[in-house]
């Protein structure tokens, strides 16, 4: 049912690759950016992956949004509990941003300002709202878009998994449709390569996710970059 193409990279100034993602069966999609201090953010996000995996495998397909925030609020207790055990972990979270699809719809959980966007008829579309403090900057009217692209404050998460007890996930459904295209990305991406870039690699080139990691990298690759590609036939 759906062309699936996924990268990462380290970028061009991080030493390490905090990002982590996954492809679980039946059409499930995974991308994580962790936080912390040495290696705390991968040791996060490699922790979410493994614990959105394991949960679900242990309930029958398709997984609905219940079941996928049920995944990301598993993942938040145990990312906390590795903490308190490890001063070397104290303080990593990571972002959370899971899409699954079957034959009629699609359902999405998330939390931290990884997104999930929607390519439809020439219209991309940012499916996930970012929980971060320039967006509630931007949702407030204080400032615009474009200036919360390069607000100094840009990286400051409002919401993270591991990062407190009590975290929201963002959750919804929706019908798709033939020839959609999806993207889940981390911040390395969209920090560096703006929408519009963005739609005309999904739209053109023959392995978009590689396209988009080379675009970031081509931009700066300030940070960790990773991408998932799906196309639905």
């Amino acid at each position: 049912m759906a062309r699936v193409f996924q990268a990462t990279h380290v970028g061009k100034v991080r030493y390490n690759n905090e990002d982590s993602l996954i492809v679980i069966e039946p059409e499930t999609f995974v991308v994580a950016d962790g936080m912390g201090g040495a290696q705390a953010g991968e040791v996060a996000s490699q922790m979410l992956v493994e614990t959105v995996k394991d949960f679900l495998s242990q309930s029958p397909p398709p997984y609905d949004e219940k079941i996928l925030s049920q995944a990301i609020l598993l993942a938040n207790s145990k990312i906390l509990n590795l903490a308190r055990q490890n001063a070397n972990y104290h303080g990593m979270g990571t972002t959370a941003t899971i899409l699954s699809l079957d034959d009629k719809k699609a359902c999405f959980a998330h939390v931290g300002d990884s997104r999930i966007y929607q390519l439809r008829n020439n219209f991309l579309t940012q499916l996930t709202q970012d929980h971060s403090y320039v967006e509630t900057l931007v949702r407030r009217g204080e400032i615009t878009p474009e200036e919360a692209r390069v607000h100094p404050m840009k990286n400051v998460l409002t919401q993270a998994v591991g990062a407190v007890e009590n975290i929201f996930v963002d959750t919804a459904n929706f019908p798709i449709e033939s020839g959609d295209t999806f993207l889940l990305c981390t911040d390395g991406l969209t920090n560096m390569v703006d929408d519009d870039s963005i739609k005309n690699i999904l739209q053109s080139a023959p392995n978009p996710a590689d396209a988009l990691i080379d675009a970031a990298l081509n931009a700066g690759g300030r940070d960790n970059i990773s991408v998932i590609v799906v196309g639905v036939d």
